[in-house]
């Protein structure tokens, strides 16, 4: 567990003896547990005590425990409460109605002791997971329906089980890809950045555990929700997989109905989570008066600024823009990414990003030339040098801009070229810089240089929003057809609203992460 506090669970059963058999295994297991023989008692530790996890029986007098967890999901409070049915009534429709009334898990008796304990602390595991990393999709109040298109990847060798998991996932709705082993998996789920996978173990080249280590060994696709679905039904390897810190563990016999059931279940509890916890980073963005973005652009002799910023589904994202008023009419403009996808980046973004603008700060203090290159070595050296935040790199893009001179100054850590748009010709050129990301050398290599520019010509640096969106075929924009977009912009035109309306009609709206960029035109005279 990622803490080290005891994690309390509630037991509901109106059987004795199963009372304190769980009673003494989970207190051996180093839980607390609480006793409850009625839903009338249930209810009340769930208000009185702070419950981890709960553990109920099916066939309870006065009210059953379908009723129960519904009851018990009507409360926002306790909306990702794990919850899991203990239960002598076997058969799929039993484990269904389970999963569809907000349950996690269903379990038959007589069950394995140290089995459950297992998937007890997978449960409390993944919701404290998500609490603090969450997820993207946002779910619907009915975890038993599937509406939103969520992405399904199915890794299995057996054409057979395959077509007929993809089938029936498909026709519930969901986008559902296949591939036929872990190797083949791994390398379909960067490309489709599926929001739920789903494995089988027996699989030639890479077997299912391998293919899970490789997917934990990645910061893009560790925290994907993963479900082994197996004929392997031995106590070891189910111990092996949940020792992988997956969802889910299920018997290929199960059926297609109730692996979508699980599926949908997993998603909608995460969708949950996610929605306290985008309100939450919300509220408290507001309450510390803190934005990734400037809402105000600068206004500088001889430059027009202007900026396009989208945030994926309104979420304080990864990220960030900030502009410095400097003596003697130069201004400096950064634009930064906090490296890391969708949620991760977005609840840590507000956070770094304010550590990167003090830094900055604190460099430009000590810093008599205001020279780029000299402030991102600063800032580099910062980060690099503090243990709390060494392992977590950004991009940055530092420009100054001087009036005085007409010149702009220029120097890059592991960004995006910038695109200079000239007005003398038709074309477009890319500038690099060979810098490395921040924080992740002591040195860097960064260079600074001088942009040479006429009359109207246009500088843009962006983050990689821009170009690795995909459209509805899965092609990625890229760096050298955006700079072509750029290059077709009529000369008189606005090239910001040029590039909002070519990028969303090229999505459909579809936009699958932050979007940012920055334009400087050049007014002289």
């Amino acid at each position: 567990m990622l803490q080290g506090d005891k994690k309390s669970v509630l037991v509901i059963d109106d059987d004795l003896i199963i009372r304190k058999l769980l009673n003494f295994h989970l207190s051996k297991s180093n839980f607390n547990v609480h006793l409850a023989q009625s839903p009338e008692e249930g209810f009340s530790a769930l208000y009185s005590k702070k419950i981890d996890l709960v553990l109920c029986d099916v066939g309870l007098e006065g009210m059953d425990g379908y009723t129960f967890c519904q009851k018990v999901r009507e409360h926002e409070r306790y909306r990702t409460l794990p919850f899991i049915f203990l239960s002598a009534k076997e058969g799929i429709e039993e484990k269904e109605k389970a999963l569809a009334v907000g349950a996690d898990d269903y379990l038959t008796k007589p069950f394995n002791i140290q089995e459950l304990t297992v998937k007890i602390l997978s449960l409390i595991r993944r919701t404290e997971i998500l609490t603090i990393y969450g997820r993207k999709n946002t779910q619907q109040e009915k975890p038993v329906e599937n509406t939103g298109q969520s992405k399904v990847l199915l890794v299995d060798d057996d054409p057979a089980i395959s077509k007929l998991f993809s089938y029936n996932l498909t026709k519930a709705g969901f986008i559902c890809k296949t591939a036929v082993n872990g190797a083949e998996g791994f390398s379909l789920a960067e490309s489709f950045m599926p929001d739920i996978i789903i494995s089988d173990i027996m699989m030639p080249e890479v077997d299912g555990f391998q293919f899970r280590k490789r997917l934990l060994d990645d910061n893009e696709l560790k925290s994907i929700p993963f479900i082994f679905l197996t004929a392997k039904g031995a106590e070891e390897d189910i111990m092996e997989g949940y020792d992988l810190g997956i969802t889910d563990y299920v018997i290929k016999t199960s059926g297609p109905r109730v692996i979508i059931a699980k599926v949908n279940a997993i998603l909608y509890s995460i969708g949950k989570v996610k929605q306290k916890m985008v309100s939450d980073l919300h509220k408290a963005a507001d309450s510390m008066r803190v934005k990734v973005v400037s809402d105000i652009l600068p206004s500088l002799p001889g430059f027009q600024i202007s900026q396009w910023h989208k945030t994926f589904e309104g979420i304080p994202g990864g990220d960030f823009i900030d502009y410095f008023e400097l003596p003697d009419s130069r201004i400096l403009i950064v634009l930064g990414d906090v490296m890391g996808k969708k949620w991760n980046a977005w609840y840590f973004a507000v956070a770094y990003a304010g550590y990167i603008r003090s830094a900055l700060r604190v460099a430009i203090q000590n810093s008599a030339e205001y020279s780029p290159k000299s402030l991102v070595e600063n800032v580099n050296s910062i980060i690099y040098n503090d243990s709390k935040i060494s392992e977590v790199f950004s991009t940055l893009s530092v420009l100054l801009l001087d009036s005085n001179t007409n010149s702009i100054k220029y120097c890059g850590a592991g960004d995006l070229p910038l695109i200079h748009k000239h007005s003398n010709s038709s074309g477009s050129t890319q500038i690099k810089s060979p810098g490395l990301l921040l924080g992740f050398s002591p040195s860097g290599f960064y260079e600074e240089s001088q942009i040479p520019f006429e009359d109207k010509d246009e500088l843009f640096l962006f983050t990689d929003g821009i170009i690795e969106s995909r459209n509805s075929k899965g092609e990625s924009l890229g760096i050298d057809n955006f700079t072509n977009i750029i290059t077709s912009i009529p000369q008189d035109n606005s090239s910001l609203p040029f590039i909002q309306e070519y990028m969303s009609s090229y999505l459909e709206n579809k936009f699958e992460d932050d979007i940012s960029i920055v334009s400087i035109k050049i007014k002289k005279g």
